[in-house]
């Protein structure tokens, strides 16, 4: 997808999924802002992404911090145009999860999105073609043992997408949202140990592709819905799940058949 001379901000940008949106972006002609709160990480990112890419140390739950990486971003022309809502905390013990820790997760995962919207709004609408992805996931749609933060968090990020779209429509600013089902990155990295085989080992079943989608597959779906080529596409929330949503607790096991035999 082209997009040359664009300005894309990515929050979360140094997690695998963000500097694989951020590369997307990046082969496309546009210049990315990686804002994250792992500075380490994040000016990894952008080192290794090459001269198109900057980094920012943001926290996002902070308007201060938002506002001023913005204006730097934006520049005399004052002109941001596409908003990549992907930082989240995956901070989650499910029943036993404290009001602090709902808290705290719900104003990374939820609030601030919503408060970049906001604050970014007039860079959006300086000129036309202003667009929002917001990151969802398939664990808005289903329940998940010992998970209550995560899943209603990306489940309320669907309808903000939604009442985003409604209410920015008359801006010219699309927004939408992507579902990414199991997708290798930093959590999984982490977790594994950096065994990738392992995890589409446990993924296989869960998903019509049998396997876990690489981040460049997830960006792919990002980077078209910012494009052009995506100009009819608003309020929209877009599976890019490997065909998890789409498959039933039957999955693929033909199980009437069985009650022939």
């Amino acid at each position: 997808m082209t997009h040359q001379g664009k300005k894309i901000v990515v929050t979360g940008g140094a997690t695998i999924i963000g500097a694989a949106v951020a590369r997307s972006f990046i082969d496309g002609g546009a210049q990315v802002a990686i804002w994250d709160i792992d500075a380490r990480g994040g000016a990894a990112a952008a080192a290794r992404l090459g001269p198109a890419a900057s980094f920012a140390p943001v926290d996002i739950t902070r308007d201060d911090d938002v506002m001023a990486a913005a204006g730097d971003f934006a520049g005399a022309d004052g002109c941001i145009d596409v908003l990549v809502n992907l930082a989240c905390s995956y901070l989650d013990d499910g029943l036993a999860t404290s009001r602090a820790d709902w808290l705290s997760a719900l104003n990374v995962n939820l609030v601030s999105a919503a408060r970049a919207a906001d604050l970014l709004l007039p860079f959006l609408a300086a000129r036309p073609g202003g667009s929002i992805i917001n990151f969802t996931s398939i664990s808005a749609k289903v329940a998940q043992p010992g998970r209550w933060v995560y899943p209603a968090s990306k489940a309320a990020m669907v309808q903000l997408t939604r009442s985003m779209a409604m209410d920015l429509a008359p801006q010219g600013i699309r927004v939408n949202s992507v579902s990414p089902g199991w997708t290798w990155s930093s959590v999984m990295d982490t977790m594994t140990g950096g065994d990738r085989a392992k995890t589409d080992g446990i993924a296989a079943p869960l998903h019509l592709t049998g396997r876990t989608a690489d981040p460049a597959e997830v960006a792919a779906v990002v980077s078209f819905l910012a494009s052009p080529a995506a100009s009819c596409v608003t309020g929209a929330d877009v599976a890019a799940d490997g065909g998890y949503s789409a498959m039933g607790p039957e999955r693929t096991d033909q199980l009437m058949a069985q009650l022939a035999r």
